[in-house]
């Protein structure tokens, strides 16, 4: 479980339990407002937990990196309170927006960091996030009168019990992602940017995979850390990306969301190539795709793979490869990567 104080200052008590009291900006005629706004209250049936949201938020804060990309591609940036946990750099088109976003933190805040940033709703991707180990649970923001949002992708058919990232269930589906689009934007006032965004997200997977003949190829996904290796399991993101372009994941055996698998096992499924995410935290070792081609490249065990050998590496971001939007973009690198090679 978490360790923090047993009590949180009153100040922040106080600021928490005040932060809703504003009246939220938005674009006209999209029902944004004090309490009392066209749509709202909205009710929402969210990972085993019905959340209520009176009137559109004003100061929310995103724990996640992949939530945080969901509320600035809703065109949300000015009711963003903070953000915390990044893997990578942003898309070009959402870098400029993103830079009036205060960060609370690199990787994980602290509950009272959240606090001081007065939200009014707080959002993330990942059950660890919110939950124990993490920021802290769902009810001790609900108790303060603050709703919470986890992301449909972490907790639909999945079971998080198991250890390390979980073990999916059932296949993540691209469906279950867009989910998360659609119900932020009902609980933010902006439901028709919340479908244009969804509908925006299937045409770019449509048209990256169409054409695209993957069905002899083996892809190995390869997230982070040199020491024991992070490798995608069948069902969640890269299940998503192996089947958009019709390949096979070399470790499609494993239900486990991101098993650490040693260096022989991964040398001994070869995989036709390798998918890198490039990451720039700094919490495991091999973040970079830069570090990773370096090591592989190295390594005794596995220089000699038909894929190092060859240099068929294909790379995307680290938060392609997390259940989220940028899967997409996850899709559309992976296939035009197959598609360049295939001539």
């Amino acid at each position: 479980m978490n360790a923090r104080p047993l009590t949180v200052p009153c100040l922040l008590l106080c600021t928490a339990l005040l932060a809703g009291c504003g009246s939220p900006g938005g674009r006209p005629g999209e029902g944004t407002g004090a309490g009392g706004a066209e749509g709202h209250p909205v009710t929402i049936d969210n990972c085993g937990r019905e959340v209520v949201v009176d009137a559109p938020p004003e100061r929310a804060v995103s724990l996640d990196q992949g939530s945080t990309e969901i509320l600035l591609s809703l065109g949300l940036a000015d009711r963003i309170a903070g953000t915390a946990k990044w893997t990578d750099p942003l898309p070009e088109e959402l870098a400029a927006e993103e830079e009036a976003v205060p960060r609370l933190a690199e990787n994980l805040p602290s509950y009272e960091r959240v606090l001081e940033a007065e939200p009014d709703f707080v959002s993330a991707s990942f059950v660890s996030t919110l939950g124990a180990g993490g920021v802290a649970d769902r009810d001790d923001f609900e108790e303060l009168g603050v709703p919470t949002y986890m992301s449909p992708a972490d907790c639909t058919g999945k079971d998080n019990g198991t250890g390390g990232d979980g073990t999916r269930e059932e296949p993540l589906e691209l469906d279950t992602i867009l989910t998360e689009v659609t119900d932020l934007a009902r609980i933010f006032g902006v439901p028709e940017r919340g479908e244009e965004l969804t509908a925006e997200l299937r045409a770019r997977v449509e048209e990256a995979a169409e054409g695209v003949e993957a069905s002899d190829t083996v892809l190995m996904y390869w997230f982070s850390d040199s020491e024991a290796p992070y490798m995608g399991g069948c069902c969640g993101a890269p299940g998503i990306i192996t089947e958009a372009v019709g390949a096979r994941n070399a470790f499609d055996d494993t239900r486990d969301e991101w098993p650490q698998i040693n260096w022989e096992a991964v040398a001994d499924r070869d995989p036709d190539h390798i998918v890198l995410g490039d990451l720039t935290r700094e919490a495991q070792t091999a973040e970079s795709a830069e570090d990773k081609i370096a090591f592989l490249e190295s390594d005794p065990v596995t220089r000699h793979m038909k894929a190092v050998e060859q240099q068929n590496y294909i790379i995307v971001s680290g938060q392609a490869l997390n259940p989220g939007i940028r899967t997409v973009e996850g899709i559309e690198q992976v296939a035009a990567a197959l598609e360049e090679e295939a001539g």
